[in-house]
């Protein structure tokens, strides 16, 4: 490099540490400039048809000097990061069979662990169960961790196994609370009920909840359409963010033949909650809309050739059909006033409602009640069975006003209903609109039906 362009350079570099401004502003000019140039070489060497061989080429050859590799090495080595991962317990999982598959291997934790009963009993054995550790970089175990529910709905509890820095492995079991989230799901029917919620990630809970907030407003059992869409928002409650259960439905909405039926839940102060559509008409009715999660009827409320007598007679009930074992419910608050066998009815379990309502049911194949106990709406009572004059497994049904046998479908869709105050209003209008905007985010992501 020539003196010329020595001086240059030492020009320009003063001039960008006092005027870096100017600098800026004179590069821009030169780009800009540059740019023009190099389109008008660009259309002069077109023109030209210049040869790139007879360009000049020079070579510069300059040494280069790698830095020392040994403290790279040292600093790598002195570097050191842990490695954490979850796996679920299998039922024939032993501690070192756990560990290995959690990339573990450390004979002294798996040696400890096999020693901790708790560990035994609440880890080992429990299928499912997810277990989280953290290891070294030598796939020495520091801490492991993993948690169960507790009688008490809102807590849980939690196992930890850690090492020290001594290198003493110790463990302990403490409670702490679950955390309450909300959760939205959306999906699109395309065979089932079940499986359309299985496949938007819903649990069996929630998936009843819904059924029985609508089921006065849907035919369930026969009423559903491939294409049918739905979005629920739900609690989920968690454990240190691992989900443990599901709780209340919060709202809801479900499209079934192309009719729009939205739910929310609302609790007035002083109040039972219940659920009602967006507009504040409530969905709750004094009686259950069924005296089983998913119906199936086999016999309604009409004249018909009895099965079993061969002759036409009135039937004063509704016959659901269904496996034996299936759990039986009252449809509604009630006493007990006849529980076991009678007749051709088998077992029966007779509730009495009050205001001269009472209901019946029939062939039971166990009776969980006693007479003058106590039931509140949806509490089992029995299972669905083949008792007394029967021709095959089902539960038949009877609604009585005042003595008189009463269509039951009619009977449990007139049921009073819960009606909002003036002074709640303002505050459920508010929570409403909330829920409007929540469904109208989940409906903006396109679900496609498909029949397969």
């Amino acid at each position: 490099m020539n003196k010329a362009a020595n001086d240059l350079l030492n020009r320009l570099a003063h001039a960008l540490e006092h005027h870096p401004k100017h600098v800026t502003a004179l590069v821009a000019a030169l780009m800009m400039g540059g740019a023009g140039g190099a389109f008008a070489v660009a259309s002069a060497s077109s023109q030209s048809q210049v040869d790139p061989s007879l360009l000049p080429v020079r070579e510069v050859v300059e040494a280069v000097q790698s830095l020392p590799i040994a403290p790279q090495a040292e600093a790598l080595d002195a570097f050191r990061f842990n490695l954490y991962r979850t796996e679920a317990v299998r039922a024939s999982d032993t501690a070192e069979a756990l560990l290995g598959r959690l990339g573990i291997n450390d004979p002294a934790a798996a040696a400890f662990l096999r020693s901790d009963a708790t560990f035994r009993a609440r880890v080992l054995g429990q299928p499912g169960r997810l277990v989280t550790v953290e290891a070294s970089d030598t796939q020495s175990l520091l801490k492991l961790s993993t948690r169960w529910l507790t009688d008490r709905t809102e807590q849980f509890q939690r196992f930890m196994t850690e090492r020290d820095t001594q290198g003493r492995l110790s463990a302990r079991t403490e409670s702490a609370p679950l955390v309450a989230s909300l959760r939205l799901a959306s999906g699109v029917l395309k065979t089932s009920f079940y499986e359309a919620m299985d496949e938007a990630g819903v649990s069996e809970s929630v998936a009843k909840q819904v059924l029985e907030i609508f089921q006065g407003q849907i035919d369930f059992s026969g009423g559903l359409k491939v294409g049918d869409r739905f979005n629920v928002v739900y609690e989920a409650l968690e454990a240190d963010g691992e989900p443990m259960r599901t709780g209340r439905v919060i709202s809801a909405e479900f499209v079934n033949a192309g009719k729009l039926h939205q739910a929310m839940w609302f609790q007035e102060p002083g109040k039972d909650g219940g659920y009602f559509d967006l507009d504040g008409k409530s969905l709750e009715r004094s009686f259950l809309a069924s005296p089983m999660e998913v119906t199936r009827i086999t016999s309604g409320f009409a004249m018909r050739f009895h099965p079993v007598l061969h002759k036409w007679k009135a039937h004063k009930g509704v016959d659901y059909g269904g496996a034996i074992g299936t759990p039986i419910r009252t449809i509604g608050d009630g006493r007990v006033r006849w529980a076991g066998p009678m007749g051709a009815y088998g077992n029966l379990v007779v509730v009495d409602h009050g205001d001269g309502d009472e209901t019946f049911y029939a062939h039971l194949s166990r009776i969980d009640v006693a007479p003058e106990q106590v039931v509140k709406r949806g509490e089992t009572i029995g299972a669905l069975g083949a008792t007394g004059r029967v021709s095959g497994p089902h539960l038949h049904f009877e609604f009585r006003e005042n003595g008189e046998h009463t269509d039951p479908m009619l009977a449990l869709r007139n049921g009073a209903a819960n009606e909002l105050s003036q002074h709640a209003k303002a505050d459920f209008n508010r929570l409403s609109r909330s829920m409007r905007t929540q469904f109208a985010a989940a409906n903006s992501v396109p679900l496609v039906a498909s029949a397969e």
